[in-house]
Parts: C-alpha cells; structure tokens; sequence
C-alpha cells in the first residue's frame, strides 16, 4: 500500500516564512499566513520542507494509497506560490474568472504575485473548499 510522503512536521513556520528568499514571496506568505488561519481556523503547520498546511484529513483512494494530508495550505516555490484546494476547482468556475492572474491544476493554484489577484475571492475559494472538505471527510481534524 503507498503512503503520501509529504507529512507535518515540527518545523517553525514563521521561521520559514522569514527565511524567504524572495522578497514578494515572503510578504505574499505573511498575508497567505494571516488569511488561512483566520479563514479555517487552524493554526498552521509545516508539511515536509516547503509546504505550510491548515488542518489535516485522512483519505484512501482506489489505487490503495491512504494516508493524511492538509486541508488547504501554501507552498512559495521560486516559479509561483501554491495555493492547495484539495477538493479541486471544477465548481470555482465564475471565481476564478474574477480572481486576477493565475493558473490552476487539478488541486494546485498557482499565483506569482497576490498583488495581481483579487483577495477577497482567493478567500472565498478557501473558506468553501475547506466547508467541502469537512463534509467530504467528517473525520478530518486540526
């Protein structure tokens, strides 16, 4: 049975954060940062090295692959930031029209820079997604 590689770890996120390189990716992390905690209500932990996650749920696929992974989460990587909406985006539709300039993938939302996106509506996607994975697996936790 494969087991998901990516786990929490006790890292310090806000030192993490601090030691971006890139100037536009640390502040748009502090504002990632400040958002998803106050959106989900979980307090933010480092997955693996790079990933800063909110709230953790566990799943099993048909393949055999099981384990835990986060709710919604973060990743600055040097080409864009990561946004994580796990339940994907097939009902984000008429958001992502009004978002601003992004590209997306299955569960991944890449953003080079929030100043080029409309918050309000990344929020919005958050706070769903977040709802949608709560009823999607009732057993998730923080």
């Amino acid at each position: 049975m494969a087991e998901n590689k990516t786990k929490p770890s006790d890292r310090d996120v806000h030192a993490f954060i601090a030691g971006i390189e890139h100037e536009t990716r640390r502040a748009d992390a502090q504002v990632l940062l400040d958002m998803m905690a106050r959106v989900t209500g979980f307090e933010p932990v480092m997955w693996g090295d790079s990933i800063v996650g909110f709230g953790q749920y566990h799943y099993s696929d048909e393949s055999g692959r099981e384990g835990e992974y986060l709710i919604t989460g973060f990743s600055p990587r040097k080409s864009a930031t990561s946004v994580y909406i796990m339940p994907g985006f097939k009902r984000y539709g008429d958001l992502l029209a009004r978002l601003g300039k992004h590209r997306h993938s299955v569960s991944c939302l890449y953003i080079n820079r929030l100043d080029k996106i409309d918050l309000s509506v990344l929020e919005e996607i958050v706070a769903d997604s977040v709802g949608r994975m709560k009823e999607i697996y009732p057993q998730w936790s923080a």
